[in-house]
């Protein structure tokens, strides 16, 4: 079973970075990050050895992560030297133990080394995980098919206009324009 999260990792500077990632539990104790090669978080964890799995119910993180807006806060970790979503429901802070290459998507297997809850989760709305679901697909544009992209934005489409709050709807719409600039720009369409 694979978790939508948002993974902090820095640099050996000490320069925070913030991506979405789909993650797995492996045991109780550990927690298995698959980035694609060559990716900033994969560089991060392997020149410091932490990262920060942040669960949040604010789709914008996810939106804004990957259309280079920041609609979040980072406040230190407790216990690795890194950073957590300041307003995340809960976090937990993890340690590379072993690395499985690939030449793809190497598994990045980190223990959990601390854990903090910060608000209670309410569950997700349609439109949340509408828009979790399109960001999952902006992030492999260049993977998937034009056709393919569009057919799944039309359906998620339904639950953001039945079902969208304030955030959820410029979260959309972050996601949207970047795949219509995707689009713009690979085909060099003019974009009325």
């Amino acid at each position: 079973m694979i978790f939508e999260t948002i993974v902090t990792s820095i640099d050996a500077a000490g320069n925070p970075h913030v991506a979405p990632f789909g993650v797995r539990r492996e045991g109780d104790e550990c927690i298995v990050i698959s980035p694609y090669k060559p990716s900033t978080t994969l560089n991060n964890i392997l020149d410091t050895s932490c990262a920060v799995m942040n669960n949040t119910d604010d789709v914008r993180v996810f939106a804004g992560a990957l259309t280079g807006r920041q609609p979040w806060i980072l406040i230190p970790a407790s216990r690795i030297k890194g950073f957590r979503l300041f307003s995340c429901l809960s976090h937990m802070e993890l340690r590379l133990t072993e690395v499985r290459d690939d030449t793809i998507r190497p598994q990045l297997v980190m223990q959990i080394i601390e854990t903090q809850n910060h608000q209670p989760f309410n569950g997700f709305n349609r439109a949340q995980a509408a828009v979790i679901e399109l960001a999952v697909l902006a992030s492999r544009l260049h993977l998937l098919s034009r056709e393919k992209i569009q057919d799944e934005l039309q359906y998620l489409q339904i639950a953001i206009e039945k079902t969208a709050g304030e955030h959820e709807k410029q979260a959309w719409d972050w996601l949207t324009e970047k795949i219509d600039n995707f689009y713009a720009d690979q085909f060099g369409e003019n974009q009325a």
